[in-house]
């Protein structure tokens, strides 16, 4: 096993590598996942400090950034996002040889359409280009594919490779890659209010065909059933003819991440405090990392130092750490998220 982290140290006192592809490389620590291949020196050392059985479930990011990279280099906002995508594969693919089992990249937001149209207009293409360049690449790490939005309203073309990338990936086992695309927070929960008001009246009818699928279902997953013990599982109505009660539980599993634990950590590149109507639901008990590098230039030790930091926290959900207990536990915290998978 790998040993825990070197106490008393501090990652800003190793070789400092900054660069994507530094010179200075080190063998993998003993326990270390050895598909990580070659680290540097940075990397070996943030990596000693990390506990593999701890890591968190699901970690969200938003990539922030690519335009002002862009500009400090007097280039053109679209190399920003071109240089953004060599960023997001070495996220996806050391996260999934991390065992981290869901990773959800904001890519473009409900907002992002008030940007210039030719700007929008590359990001469409890009994804589209993303998703034929990196399908081996996903394939080769056993990589579902979700993507998370109003993807319905995306151009044909785009709604197309999303569908086929989605069910190429379908049969795999590892770690599942979320791409947040034409998505809002707040879009998220109205969907879901307005998919539950419709099941209730009995039509089944949701106003947007969520990613591409059936509109009574979401992600390619049925909506969860109610449990065995909320009143009256097929009932719409209480017995005085008002609608039952909505539940955080029946919310959920109503939303683009239906099926998937909340969560655990959410980073955000470019050093701004803000959420920008990512997740809004299910970022309630995640642990905020925020970095001051911008996107293109996050490699792998600013991500691995981003996970020796969460494993620094004290999550308690609201509740008090028991004495003599871990910090985190895969069961603690399975147990105490009011939205894990599965409950």
């Amino acid at each position: 096993m790998l040993t825990l982290r070197g106490k008393g140290k501090s990652p800003k006192k190793f070789a400092t590598v900054a660069v994507p592809h530094t010179k200075q490389l080190s063998p993998s620590p003993i326990g270390a996942p050895k598909t990580l291949g070659p680290l540097s020196v940075e990397e070996s050392e943030l990596l000693r400090q990390l506990d593999l059985s701890r890591m968190p479930r699901h970690v969200a990011v938003i990539m922030d950034g690519n335009g002002r990279w862009a500009q400090r280099r007097h280039l053109p906002r679209i190399a920003g996002h071109r240089y953004g995508t060599k960023t997001a594969r070495t996220t996806i693919e050391t996260c999934a040889r991390l065992n981290i089992e869901a990773l959800t990249l904001y890519a473009f937001s409900v907002e992002n359409w008030r940007r210039p149209k030719v700007e929008t207009d590359f990001l469409m293409q890009l994804l589209r280009e993303y998703i034929r360049k990196e399908m081996p690449l996903i394939q080769r790490n056993n990589i579902r594919m979700r993507f998370l939005g109003r993807i319905d309203e995306l151009p044909l073309g785009v709604q197309k490779d999303v569908r086929q990338a989605t069910e190429q990936t379908a049969a795999n086992t590892g770690m599942c890659l979320c791409i947040a695309f034409n998505y809002g927070g707040r879009a998220e929960i109205v969907d879901a209010m307005n998919a539950i008001l419709a099941q209730r009246a009995g039509n089944g009818i949701n106003g947007h065909a969520t990613n591409g699928h059936a509109t009574t279902r979401r992600n390619g997953h049925a909506p969860a059933k109610q449990k065995n013990g909320d009143a009256g599982e097929h009932a719409r109505f209480d017995s005085n003819g008002h609608f039952q009660r909505i539940t955080e539980d029946e919310v959920s599993s109503y939303l683009y991440t239906e099926g998937l634990p909340d969560p655990d950590l959410l980073i955000r590149t470019s050093g701004e405090m803000r959420v920008s109507n990512f997740l809004l639901w299910q970022i309630a008990y995640a642990e905020m990392y925020v970095s001051d590098t911008l996107w293109p230039d996050f490699n792998r030790a600013r991500l691995l130092e981003a996970l020796v930091e969460f494993q620094k926290r004290d999550r308690r959900y609201g509740g008090l750490q028991q004495p003599n207990s871990p910090a985190r536990s895969d069961e603690a915290s399975l147990a105490d998220s009011p939205h894990a998978a599965g409950k």
